[in-house]
């Protein structure tokens, strides 16, 4: 019997690769960047399967060239590069990899949070600039931690094991804006849900761990950093359009807010002018809170078994859409 005809987007940890290999017939996109438009135009009319990335965009007009199409593996746990509800009428099941990235992405946040308050970019670039003369009484202070407020903007899993790790490490006093109660968050860490206002003006911290959708697109705007305080760190780790980056540049160079660690941006990369790129109190990693061995492995295998379950006609291990088994794709 014939494998079924698949296309991944990008090379993924062999954990789940050899997976998708020996279960199908397998076309693996193998440039460091992900393919053009172009590529998946002709891909898709061919495919049962895709395995894609956050880089692929698979909106309703992609979609529907794909006829064979049966099932959507998207190698991350956000699924706004996909129109959901496209796939979901045309009875394509969209699996996503959740869960297995809280610790890796929540240490990358508190990375990003300590990293900003104790100019760590600054004091690098001092040295690697041959700068660095003597020990300096007033040279490169920065913000405590202990003790101070941490704002969590979504706690969902993420949100609520970063909030863990601070107040439990830092004996830091957590607020949190979220549509949904977290009782837990509350009873074990004695956090309080605010509004939005308000945990922008009581937060030393805040960190963004909401998804992206209408509601939170644009959300860290120049008004929202108006609002915060002057020492004040914003860190983002969830995706790049919830901050407007020109106005959080601005914020930054006027010293509205005090620092900002970012592992996403808008757009993904930065075009080399962007003016972020010149502040010493913007720290920016490159997509990177999910990369350790583990949790890229456990992706990849996640990946990997909603792929071949949306072949198989089984239920997806993580189902992103599971309405649409009521008109599912044979």
């Amino acid at each position: 019997m014939a494998k079924a005809k698949v296309f991944v987007t990008r090379i993924i940890p062999e954990a789940g690769l050899a997976k998708v290999r020996q279960g199908c017939d397998a076309e693996i996109w193998p440039d460091p960047l992900p393919p053009p438009r172009e590529i998946l135009v002709r891909r898709l009319p061919e495919c049962e399967g895709i395995l894609a990335t956050l880089n692929d965009r698979l909106d309703a007009e992609l979609l529907a060239t794909g006829s064979k199409l049966r099932v959507i593996s998207n190698f991350a746990v956000g699924f706004n590069n996909i129109d959901i509800e496209a796939a979901t009428r045309m009875g394509i099941p969209v699996g996503n990899t959740p869960e297995v990235l809280t610790d890796a992405t929540a240490d990358m946040a508190f990375c990003l949070m300590i990293a900003a308050a104790r100019r760590v970019r600054e004091g690098h670039e001092t040295i690697a600039a041959r700068k660095w003369k003597t020990w300096e009484p007033m040279g490169h202070i920065g913000q405590d931690l202990c003790g101070r407020t941490l704002g969590v903007v979504g706690m969902g899993r993420i949100g609520a094991a970063l909030a863990s790790r601070c107040h439990g490490g830092w004996g830091m006093r957590v607020i949190y804006h979220d549509i949904h109660r977290n009782e837990a968050a509350e009873r074990d860490l004695g956090a309080r849900q605010v509004d939005f206002n308000t945990l922008l003006a009581e937060s030393d911290f805040v960190s963004v761990h909401t998804v992206l959708n209408e509601q939170s697109r644009g959300l860290f705007n120049a008004s929202a950093f108006k609002k915060m305080k002057p020492t004040a760190v914003f860190v983002n780790t969830a995706r790049g359009p919830i901050h407007v980056q020109r106005d959080l540049a601005e914020a930054l160079r006027t010293g509205e807010i005090f620092a900002a660690g970012l592992d996403v941006t808008d757009p993904e990369p930065l075009v080399p002018d962007d003016p972020i790129f010149a502040l010493p109190n913007a720290v920016i990693t490159p997509h990177i809170a999910s990369a350790t061995t583990s949790s890229r492995n456990a992706m990849a295998e996640i990946a990997a078994d909603n792929l071949l379950a949306g072949l198989s006609g089984e239920p997806l291990r993580c189902y992103v859409n599971p309405k649409a088994e009521a008109n599912r794709r044979r």
